[in-house]
């Protein structure tokens, strides 16, 4: 029995991204108005906060105006307000149709609105926290649940030290015990804690299967004479097929800086398609191609995001603690957005919990915490937006998206329908034999590339002796189901090459993890179709390190 420290607290909070940042500077501005003394402990996985953050970013300030109204005299990194929207449909590689505004949901228009790095603002959001008294870890994994008498006390962090094997190396450092009356777990999209607790606590057993796209992002510097400050370009269709649904993006920054990315639903049939290949495809078409001419790409990286919306919502609270933030699923896919969203949860969650310890036999289960988000804005806009994604998937993208604009801008959200999405994204995806094979073009290096010069620029690095954090039930399974039947679709929606099939002298087929490679976006726990993979935290500062994403 590992013999490890034991650190007490009111309150831990899992993961230092928009919504456990938030939901900690609510706790600790709230208990310094009621002059209490409170203990709260951030975790975060990352090497520093914000390493691990990856997000558009078009940010809606709502959530931020609540939580800290002086943003701007507190000097947050939040300055480059949206000026132009522009839609587009993409017809065919050479061609596109820039969409009127009137037949745009108003969800996709942006006047108001900043163009952000959301790891600087939560670099900067850190600081806010610390000042108030709230401890951060940043470099520690938050590894498994302490669980007693089906009540969550807290976390243990993961272990240091430890060789490929398990066994400790002169270097070994074991992971504490954080203990609290509550933990928040704000993990992000697909929360290995959170998939956890959902399962224990059979937290989704009213709620459709979540949904999730990959999104993909670089940044790129360009021509001073090409840049727009403040234009965001949002766009749909080509290169994706009818069946794959999906949508582009391009956001001028400042600094002569634009960001360009492409999402891609996660429920894609054809077994061949390579999202990150598509994603390098999208930016030959002209009206991205000749912002990106000449210019430099600096940075890559690749998240999965949670976008089954209100549907999809499991129940956020349980005995000893809430499910908050893209842990739970509350992004707006109708505005491709979250971070406002996942910090007012966080913010709920604070309210929620600061209530509980005031009064004098505290519940462990915060059932408060549903009204308290019923009642809120944040699920008025849920509820509101709770038919987008599931009417594109069943009306596709001309008639799904005409539903949307008359639902938004007519009747915001208000039309008396609710669809629903039940099949999980990794069970539509079809056997090789009824798939038609892609053809991608090879990378120029001057607008496309490939997946390991691309990982360069993520920074992302793990130590190698340590155990394997792509961990698979049964080993044999990527050779015998998903390699014969599906011609072993890792290989290709894996953003980062971490998944190879090679071959030994004999002959034989031999599945190889890379995982050094891996930059966290969790698509294979999502989408292997034999749900064999499931990600764990490695150990802690692993991954990617993104400056300004």
């Amino acid at each position: 029995m590992v013999e490890r420290e034991t650190m007490e607290f009111d309150v831990v909070v899992v993961g230092a991204g928009p919504a456990g940042l938030s939901c900690a500077i609510r706790l600790a501005q709230q208990a310094q108005q009621q002059e209490k003394e409170l203990m709260i402990c951030v975790v975060e996985k990352g090497s520093e906060v914000g390493a691990h953050i990856l997000s558009g970013a078009v940010f809606e300030t709502k959530a931020l105006d609540e939580l800290l109204p002086n943003w701007k005299e507190k000097g947050a990194p939040i300055s480059t307000q949206v000026t132009q929207d522009d839609t587009y449909l993409f017809k065919d590689k050479d061609s596109a149709i820039n969409i009127p505004h009137l037949a745009v949901p108003k969800t996709f228009k942006n006047r108001g609105n900043y163009i952000v790095s959301m790891g600087n603002v939560c670099r900067w959001l850190a600081e806010q926290a610390e000042q108030l008294g709230v401890e951060i870890f940043p470099g520690f994994s938050a590894h498994s649940l302490i669980v007693e008498d089906d009540e969550v006390k807290g976390i243990i962090t993961g272990d240091m030290g430890v060789d490929k094997d398990g066994q400790p190396k002169d270097s070994y450092m074991p992971g504490m015990e954080l203990r609290a009356k509550y933990t928040v777990f704000a993990e992000g999209c697909r929360g290995h804690l959170g998939k956890q607790l959902i399962s224990q606590f059979a937290l989704d057993k009213n709620a459709t299967p979540q949904h999730y796209g990959i999104g993909f992002k670089e940044i790129w510097q360009i021509d001073p004479a090409k840049h727009k400050e403040g234009t965001v370009v949002h766009g749909t269709g080509w290169p994706l097929d009818n069946n794959t649904h999906g949508g582009a993006f391009m956001y001028h920054a400042e600094n002569n800086q634009v960001v360009v990315g492409l999402i891609i639903d996660l429920n894609y049939s054809n077994t061949y398609l390579s999202p990150f290949d598509e994603f390098q495809r999208m930016k030959h078409h002209p009206v991205f191609a000749k912002v990106l001419e000449g210019g430099e790409r600096i940075s890559y990286g690749a998240r999965a995001i949670a976008k089954g919306g209100l549907n999809s919502l499991p129940k956020m609270h349980f005995a000893g603690g809430l499910l908050v933030g893209c842990d739970a699923g509350t992004l707006n896919f109708a505005k491709i957005k979250g971070n406002h969203t996942a910090m007012k949860s966080g913010m709920l969650a604070a309210d929620c919990i600061l209530e509980a310890l005031n009064t004098e036999q505290p519940q462990a289960d915060l059932e408060n915490f549903a009204d308290k988000f019923k009642s809120s804005w944040l699920y008025d806009e849920l509820y509101q937006s709770r038919n987008f994604g599931p009417v594109l998937h069943k009306f596709g993208r001309i008639l799904g998206g005409a539903y949307n604009t008359l639902d938004q801008n007519i009747f915001s959200g208000a039309l008396p329908f609710t669809f629903k999405d039940e099949q999980p994204d990794h069970s539509v995806l079809k056997p090789a034999s009824e798939c038609e094979q892609i053809s991608y073009p090879k990378p120029d290096g001057k607008l496309s590339f490939d997946k390991l010069s691309s990982v360069f620029l993520s920074n992302t690095n793990h130590e190698e002796s340590q155990p394997c954090h792509l961990q698979l039930a049964d080993t044999s399974i990527p050779i015998t189901v998903n390699f014969a039947k599906f011609a072993e679709p890792a290989q290709r929606y894996c953003p980062a090459g971490v998944y190879e099939i090679n071959e030994n002298e004999q002959g034989e087929k031999l599945f190889v993890i890379n995982a050094q490679n891996c930059v966290h976006c969790k698509t294979c726990d999502i989408k292997d179709p034999s749900q064999n993979i499931t990600w764990v935290t490695p150990e802690g500062a692993g991954g990617p390190n993104y400056p300004n994403m």
